[in-house]
């Protein structure tokens, strides 16, 4: 057995052993258009249950599903200044409608086919859904509205990681209007303690929730808020967002409304989303140089039952015993549903399969063989611990206690992450501190020092020379925690509160 099933490991070199976990569980690779990923099965389950709980959360805090379009008029993203300025450097434009062989039979645009208006791939949909509620909101009876798709967008990134950046990409993003600056405030809110929760109880992510900086909002927002998760390299993961809009995409759309005396308002609105960037966060908060791990809520297979048999006498009652041992670990329930269960019979070395499901993440690994077999007993292996860690347990007491072995699993992954998180923040109160602490990463990606930063800090020191150097952002001004007056380490000028500053995917 080697030391490592991932070669390079966390510590030789973060960024290509992450690609190598991604490999290795096969979950996603590039696909033939730069920048866009395919998203394989095992990758695609993992997504499949965030969206599962996610939508769930959503309705229960009642919003509901829609769909909008995937072309937006290049038109209406100029209506709000400081969304196009922020967006335009990254969309993908559609000029034609059809195309026609050229002179040498290559395939080309269509002169005669130029569209009159020039069609944007979504890289957000503010602009063409707040076209639609302008014209669904007449009254203050037709509010608030409360509405979520699950889409694709495009934003053309030209340095691109599987998951964490890439062209195209997965996500969800709520829009929501009202009639009050105070109810749109509150459901900017409401959903950040969403994103939290999920993140917190099912990736078991340790995250912080806080508000952006002036310079790290979204644009065209009033407000945007965050919750920040730290990776083991100790960069800092934005894991989602949720923004007050203010009633600056209202206008900029015609979203008004007549009150209940009769006066025309302009409304406030909101919008919130996170994407498949969630699983490069799964992968790079609990996978070790063994593989991925995946947290028992979202994996798409909680057990995998590995028949052991030397001779072709020995498989038919192997192969039955384990078949009704996956009938009745189908039967117990974790987390509101089936436990998902799969009887790993291809003729392929036990090892070899041990290894793939370590690889893959699969939270529970069940040998069983004749010996097993005659003690009515199986063995067990668990993916937070080692390969070799493994031990024998009664099989009645297994299948009796799968649930609440699967939420130990899951509640060692959040406090292992939390220890982590917990160790590598520091307040830092000068300058020169702040410089040590975000020493430069070696040529390998590994950071020598490092982690979460919370110092002082004025928006006049935005675009301070520092940061560029150090290669650090303002990640957010966390929501809890006292106030606490200082000043900030780069101007000098007065502070009311800290703000983290880390290095950021």
């Amino acid at each position: 057995m080697a030391d490592s099933a991932i070669s390079p490991t966390r510590s030789q070199n973060y960024p290509e052993w992450y690609q190598e976990v991604i490999k290795a569980a096969d979950l996603a690779e590039n696909s033939p258009v730069r920048g866009s990923m395919v998203i394989k099965p095992n990758g695609y389950g993992i997504w499949e249950n965030m969206q599962r709980v996610l939508d769930g959360k959503f309705k229960d805090t009642g919003h509901v599903n829609a769909y909008f379009p995937l072309l937006i008029p290049l038109s209406f993203l100029e209506k709000e200044a400081e969304h196009v300025e922020g967006f335009a450097k990254e969309c993908a434009v559609v000029t034609h409608h059809r195309l026609k062989p050229g002179a040498d039979g290559k395939l080309r645009p269509d002169p005669q086919s130029a569209l009159e208006e020039p069609l944007i791939i979504r890289p957000t949909s503010e602009t063409i859904i707040g076209h639609m509620y302008a014209k669904w909101v007449q009254s203050y009876r037709d509010l608030p509205i409360l509405m979520n798709q699950w889409c694709n967008v495009m934003r053309w990134e030209m340095r691109t990681r599987i998951f964490l950046r890439t062209a195209e990409f997965l996500w969800q993003e709520g829009h929501t209007v009202h009639a009050t600056a105070a109810e749109a405030v509150e459901e900017t809110l409401r959903m950040l303690d969403v994103y939290a929760d999920f993140a917190e109880n099912y990736m078991a992510v340790p995250v912080i929730k806080g508000m952006k900086t002036p310079d790290e909002r979204f644009p065209g927002a009033v407000d945007t808020y965050t919750i920040e998760a730290m990776m083991q390299d100790k960069k800092a993961l934005q894991a989602g967002t949720s923004h007050f809009l203010g009633q600056n995409f209202a206008k900029a759309s015609g979203i008004k409304f007549l009150t209940q005396e009769g006066k025309e308002e302009i409304a406030y609105t909101t919008s919130w989303g996170v994407s498949t960037r969630l699983i490069g966060g799964l992968i790079m908060t609990h996978s070790d140089d063994n593989g991925l791990v995946v947290p028992p809520k979202l994996a798409p297979l909680h057990v995998v039952i590995l028949p052991i048999y030397r001779t072709e006498e020995e498989r038919p009652a192997v192969l039955e015993y384990v078949r009704s041992l996956e009938k009745e670990l189908r039967a117990q329930s974790f987390d509101g549903q089936s436990v998902k269960v799969k009887v790993d019979d291809r003729d392929m070395r036990g090892g070899d399969k041990a290894w793939q499901a370590i690889k893959q993440g699969i939270p529970l690994r069940v040998e069983v063989g004749p010996r097993d077999m005659a003690q009515n007993a199986v063995f067990v292996g668990r993916r937070d611990k080692g390969p070799k860690e493994k031990s024998g347990m009664p099989r009645a007491q297994f299948v009796a206690d799968v649930a609440k072995i699967l939420q130990e699993i899951q509640d060692t992954l959040f406090q292992r992450a939390k220890s982590f998180r917990d160790q590598n923040i520091q307040k830092i109160d000068s300058l020169k501190d702040f410089e040590t602490f975000f020493a430069h990463d070696d040529d390998k990606g590994i950071s020598k020092a490092g982690g979460f930063a919370l110092v002082h800090w004025n928006p006049k020191a935005v675009g301070h020379e520092i940061l560029a150097k150090l290669k650090v952002t303002p990640r957010c001004i966390p929501l809890e925690g006292e106030k606490e007056s200082g000043k900030c380490i780069f101007t000098g000028e007065p502070s009311e509160k800290r703000v983290i500053f880390a290095k950021a995917y």
